[in-house]
């Protein structure tokens, strides 16, 4: 049977387990799309109203599920424009695969319509980039995408499609199903050796994050860390993957870290590293571990030896998976010390971050985020771009072992709300809720079209104070008093914005309102945009705006006072 290589690619896109395809209509890639048109049901094709929010819909899938987001654009501004999902992914350690569009193969190399040296662009920005020039090598490149985007450290993959080769014909049988790879296992004699350094710590470490965790491997790792009572970090926006409400669980190592677990890496002396890279938001800069051979002993697990020494020499590197690993855990055993002290300690300072005062705003974040932890069902999936509004879900939310949350550790706002469209998507009888700044949720606010066409509406609460908060506190803090750049003057009505998109919506003014809002959003059964009156002031849970500008004034201050003695 011929088919042409649209057909053929998607037909083994079936076989390979894609459910869902997130993307843009282009011509360059018409006979995908034409495929498609038979595969409802079993391939969909959602379609989204800017690459940008496209590309993130396909990485929070991935992050989600385990299995590749899959993404379709066209090519040039396309590709250009979904290639924030691919950075995201990236950092993430999420599987994705990105199918562009390509000039065909005729013109190629003449800067023709559009043209990209794919290659070139996203050689060092992808796990692997990679051009289909015969029909024949479809089902080939299409397998080897599909490992190298979920094998090893999970990432994205750039597959191009030059026009005419999609349109040509073949013979060549669509691919049958993925080949199955074995998640590499730890060696008894590793695991003895892992034994043996715990054995002799005196302030042990579990430091754990990235991708493809099973629900089984968590309960495992949480049952080896509560067993032996070891105080339990998560990296950055992965602490998701632990049971917060662990007595082993003592915080996130990411942006804002808080001073107890900087202490808890610090003073750690031996570190047990699980599926993490060494980034550096979970270092505070690289500092909390010396480059590249740490005071801590370190004991570094990861699927992929490229991790393994990539910063930081480990006294022990193990190339394991974390399902089989925990797996590996749970068969030793677990080891017993005299550091109940230390992680009871570690415990107690994160339960003590949950304490907060009253804040200075019209809608209290902390009295809020409080309210969702107690209401909210335990398989919630909440999601967020990036900015100073993310410490609410991110540090003052409990996670169940059943609740997830998809977060970029790239900082790239505008990934919230298309991310909580993928997840209503993925599963669409959970509760999804997104938290976005007013910027933040500008970035992409057209892909509310996308969840009123697809059915997939979450829960959207706006955190609305009319400035990008993150740039204004650092602004504040080196050049204070001197604004520029950060205020936003004219935001639109989001409620009437979500209201046009199909979505209930309420603007919310005074912290009193949120709960019977809230619940109205829940009962919706077209989601729901509620839009929250925050203000600047309250950028911190801790430290007003007046307060880090007074901080900074009066610091150069002393400097130049300072400065003027020593003349």
């Amino acid at each position: 049977m011929e088919r042409n290589g649209g057909q053929l690619l998607v037909e083994s896109l079936v076989a390979l387990g894609a459910r869902k395809a997130f993307g843009v209509p282009g011509e360059s890639y018409l006979a995908v799309l034409d495929a498609l048109h038979d595969t409802q049901g079993q391939l969909d094709f959602v379609m989204c109203r800017n690459e940008g929010g496209a590309g993130f819909m396909a990485a929070a899938y991935g992050k989600l599920t385990g299995n590749p987001g899959i993404c379709m654009v066209t090519r040039g501004p396309g590709v250009t424009n979904a290639s924030i999902g691919v950075h995201t992914a990236m950092q993430d350690s999420a599987p994705m695969i990105l199918f562009v569009g390509q000039v065909g193969t005729d013109m190629k190399g003449r800067e023709a319509f559009q043209e990209i040296d794919y290659r070139a662009v996203y050689g060092t920005m992808a796990k692997w980039a990679v051009e289909i020039d015969r029909v024949e090598r479809v089902p080939e490149i299409l397998a080897r995408a599909w490992k190298t985007a979920t094998t090893g450290r999970p990432g994205p993959v750039v597959v191009a499609l030059p026009e005419d080769m999609l349109t040509s014909m073949s013979d060549v049988a669509p691919l049958r199903g993925p080949a199955v790879v074995a998640e590499p296992a730890p060696s008894a004699a590793a695991m003895a050796e892992v034994r043996n350094i715990l054995s002799q710590a005196k302030r042990p470490l579990i430091l754990y994050g990235g991708c493809n965790w099973s629900a089984e491997a968590s309960r495992q790792l949480q049952a080896f860390a509560e067993a032996s009572d070891i105080p339990v970090v998560s990296v950055f926006r992965y602490i998701d993957q632990f049971d917060n409400h662990s007595p082993t669980f003592c915080g996130e190592a990411g942006v804002g870290m808080v001073a107890s677990v900087k202490k808890l890496m610090g003073d750690a002396d031996v570190i047990l590293a699980i599926n993490n890279r060494f980034g550096e938001n979970s270092t505070d800069g690289y500092t909390l571990l010396s480059v590249p051979m740490p005071q801590q002993r370190l004991i570094h697990v990861h699927a992929s030896d490229l991790e393994i020494g990539k910063v930081y020499q480990p006294e022990l590197g193990i190339q394991a998976g974390p399902n089989q690993f925990a797996a590996a855990l749970a068969a030793m055993g677990p080891i017993k010390g005299d550091w109940a002290a230390w992680r009871a300690g570690g415990r107690d300072a994160y339960e003590a971050g949950f304490d907060l005062g009253d804040l200075p705003s019209p809608v209290d974040m902390g009295k809020v985020t409080a309210h969702l932890s107690r209401i909210l069902p335990p398989d919630v999936i909440i999601t967020n771009g990036a900015g100073n509004f993310t410490v609410w879900p991110n540090k003052f939310f409990k996670f169940g072992p059943e609740a997830r949350l998809l977060a970029p550790q790239a900082g790239a706002m505008g990934y919230g709300l298309p991310a909580a469209v993928s997840a209503k998507v993925a599963f669409p009888q959970k509760t999804v809720v997104c938290f976005a700044g007013d910027g933040d949720f500008q970035m992409n606010c057209q892909e509310l079209a996308t969840a009123l066409q697809a059915g997939a509406q979450p829960i959207i609460l706006v955190l609305n104070n009319g400035i990008y908060g993150t740039i204004r506190a650092h602004q504040e803090r080196n050049y204070p008093a001197r604004v520029s750049g950060t205020t936003m003057s004219a935001n639109p009505d989001f409620s009437a914005l979500a209201r046009a998109y199909g979505f209930h919506a309420e603007r919310i003014e005074t912290t009193d309102g949120f709960a019977a809002a809230f619940e109205r959003a829940l009962a919706s059964k077209t989601g729901a945009l509620l839009d929250l009156v925050i203000a600047p002031e309250a950028v911190t849970p801790r430290q007003t705006l007046t307060q880090m500008r007074e901080a900074a004034l009066a610091a150069a201050q002393n400097s130049d006072r300072a400065e003027k003695d020593t003349l």
